[in-house]
C-alpha cells in the first residue's frame, strides 16, 4: 500500500516520489511561469522583479538581489535570510529544501542540485507502475550558512552543508560538507585552508586610500 503522504510531501521529505503526479506538476508549472515572468521583466523594473521573487520564494529575508536569469523548480522549498545576492544565470533545483543563511553571495552560473535518481538503470528508468507510467526519484537537502561566498560556476550537490563564512572557489563541485571559516576548491571540492587574520584587507581604509586590495598575507608575500 502506498504511503498516505502526498507525493509533494514525500518530495520535500527526501522520499521517493512521482514527479508526474498532478499536484507536483502544477506546483512545478507555477514556479516555471514565475521564473519566466521574472526573467522577461525589464531590467529597470526592480519593484516588479522583487514582487515576483517574493511570490516565487515566500520564505525570504530582507534586502535581496537576484540578477537575471534565475531558475528554480518549486520556489517554496527555498528559504534565505537577509542580504542575499544571486548573480547571473543561477539555477536552484529545489526538489528538496535549500536553506540559505544571511549575507550569502552567489557568483554567476552557480547550480544547487538537490535531485537524485537511483543508480541502477532499471530502477531509474521510466516504466509502468500501478499508478501510471513514470519514474520514481528523490532529493537531498542543501544547507548554506551565514556569510558564505560561492564563486562562479560552482555546483553544489544534494545532501551538502556549507558552514558559516566559507568560500567556495570558482568551478568547484561540492559533494561533501564544507566546514566553516575555510576556503574550499576543486572537483570534488575540498578545504584548502582556514581563513584567518592574515586574510584581512581593511576594506574601508583601502577604499578611502584608493590602494590595491591586498590582504596581509599577500602584502607579506610581495614584500618578502
Amino acid at each position: 500500500m502506498k504511503n498516505k503522504n502526498s507525493d509533494l510531501q514525500r518530495m520535500s521529505q527526501g522520499r521517493l516520489y512521482n514527479s508526474s503526479e498532478k499536484t507536483v506538476l502544477l506546483k512545478h508549472a507555477k514556479a516555471l511561469w514565475l521564473c519566466d515572468k521574472f526573467n522577461r521583466t525589464a531590467v529597470w523594473n526592480l519593484p516588479k522583479q522583487k514582487r515576483l521573487i517574493k511570490k516565487l520564494i515566500p520564505d525570504h529575508g530582507a534586502n535581496f538581489c537576484f540578477m537575471k536569469t534565475f531558475r528554480c523548480e518549486y520556489g517554496f522549498n527555498i528559504s534565505f535570510g537577509k542580504d542575499l545576492f544571486v548573480n547571473f544565470d543561477c539555477i536552484f533545483m529545489d526538489v528538496a529544501p535549500i536553506k540559505i543563511g544571511d549575507s550569502v553571495m552567489f557568483g554567476p552560473r552557480v547550480t544547487i542540485a538537490t535531485p537524485c535518481h537511483p543508480l541502477l538503470s532499471e530502477e531509474r528508468a521510466v516504466q509502468s507502475y500501478p499508478d501510471g507510467y513514470h519514474d520514481l526519484e528523490y532529493a537531498k537537502p542543501v544547507t548554506i550558512g551565514n556569510g558564505v561566498w560561492v564563486a562562479a560556476n560552482a555546483t553544489i550537490c544534494g545532501g551538502v552543508t556549507i558552514g558559516d563564512n566559507a568560500v567556495i572557489a570558482a568551478g568547484s563541485v561540492v559533494t561533501r560538507d564544507v566546514p566553516p571559516n575555510c576556503i574550499a576548491a576543486g572537483a570534488p571540492c575540498k578545504p584548502i585552508r582556514m581563513l584567518d587574520e592574515n586574510d584581512r584587507m581593511s576594506v574601508w581604509e583601502t577604499y578611502m586610500a584608493d590602494s590595491a586590495p591586498l590582504s596581509l598575507r599577500e602584502k607579506a608575500r610581495y614584500n618578502a
